[in-house]
């Protein structure tokens, strides 16, 4: 069996979820590869002697060059704060090593469009992370709206909600401050996630009016001082989309990280004049449909689901699946896609959803800057 090599650039939390999922590779069945954590680099050497007990990792270095100009890589998974993934993403494609980059691509619409063109100039094949999807919810909702059964679409709404801003006292990092996140703040954080099954069913926003919030502006620095948290903790994206039939229906977008309540949850409802779905984590067994009865009694009927994933595992139907599993799932699409053995099923972020995600945020910020509803072909325009 072909032996794909991996490796990683960001030893930290998203870093060590990576190198477990390679680590339990063998719990797929019947996978048409092998794949192996074989580098990682971090500029933390306590970060790098996590991985000292992986025994196929046989490079640790905090010099990513080095990593991804060595012959033991073949691929390379990126989780580095956004307003490095422009430099590194091409570095990385530019050595001759296909990616599987974190979200969003590129601290801004220009950098994704540049990331991109150096990918299909290159010929390699990159995606971007987004994991959400891989539940079995998400991807029965994807199934029913396919099938049709649910009529003509009347509304969407998708969103990823945390409540990890709640606390004033929380110390700043990275994601709260735009030098290193960007000025599209929390978008760039969670909404490739609320956007990936809408952008994948072809439901990309035509016009948008914005809503963004910056709630808490100052946060301990964790030195005894208080440094600016100046990015967008909230955004409701209210969108128009196209449907195939060429009526234009509402959807909905939520991504929040001062949301009270919500620890980590994704959601997505599709209503229809037929019927309706709907999904989240925060139940995360729990699927709802809609039956509306031909005109008599309506219903939501709930359905528990079990292990119903896209690539099938050791682990049995009657259990319920977690973000390791989803996690695997993703990295499962993403080296059966590489191999042209997706085969129909849900695949990661392409080039072109991380490219159009980018242009809703862009698209959103001049919204919010001017209080009106935007066009995205008319405010996108990035050289």
């Amino acid at each position: 069996m072909k032996t794909v090599n991996v490796g990683i650039i960001g030893g930290g939390l998203m870093g060590k979820e990576a190198a477990s999922a390679f680590g339990r590779w063998f719990a797929l069945k019947d996978f048409p590869v092998q794949v192996q954590l074989t580098a990682v680099c971090d500029i933390d050497q306590q970060a790098l002697s996590w991985y000292k007990q992986i025994s196929s990792v046989s490079l640790l270095t905090t010099d990513y060059k080095e990593l991804i100009h060595s012959d033991l890589v073949d691929v390379v998974y990126i989780a580095v704060p956004h307003h490095m993934h422009e430099s590194l993403y091409i570095d990385i494609l530019q050595a001759g090593k296909d990616l599987l980059g974190e979200k969003p691509f590129g601290i801004d619409l220009a950098a994704a469009r540049r990331i991109a063109n150096v990918a299909n100039q290159e010929g390699r094949f990159a995606r971007c992370s987004s994991e959400m999807p891989f539940f079995p919810g998400p991807q029965r909702v994807v199934s029913e709206v396919k099938s049709g059964r649910l009529g003509r679409i009347i509304e969407i709404k998708a969103g990823f909600l945390h409540a990890s801003d709640m606390n004033p006292n929380k110390p700043i990092n990275w994601k709260r401050q735009s030098a290193y996140c960007g000025e599209i703040g929390v978008m760039g954080d969670l909404g490739i996630h609320a956007l990936h099954i809408p952008l994948r069913l072809g439901w990309k926003p035509q016009s948008l009016y914005a809503h963004l919030q910056k709630i808490i502006t100052e946060r301990p620095d964790g030195k005894g001082g208080i440094a600016s948290a100046d990015t967008w903790n909230n955004a409701t994206l209210s969108t128009r989309v196209q449907m195939e039939n060429g009526e234009t229906v509402p959807m909905l977008l939520e991504m929040k990280r001062l949301a009270p309540g919500e620890t980590n949850t994704w959601f997505i409802e599709v209503l229809g004049t037929e019927g309706g779905i709907r999904y989240s984590t925060k139940d995360i067994k729990a699927l709802w449909t809609y039956n509306w009865n031909k005109g008599k009694e309506q219903s939501w009927q709930r359905v528990d689901l079990g292990f119903e994933v896209p690539f099938p595992t050791v682990t049995g139907g009657i259990f319920e699946p977690g973000f390791p599993d989803v996690f695997q799932q993703m990295l499962a699409a993403y080296f059966a896609e590489r191999e042209g053995q997706l085969a129909g099923r849900f695949g990661c972020v392409t080039l072109e959803e991380a490219i159009a995600s980018h242009e809703v945020f862009a698209a959103a910020l001049a919204s919010h800057a001017n209080n009106k509803t935007v066009v995205l072909e008319q405010e996108v325009a990035v050289n």
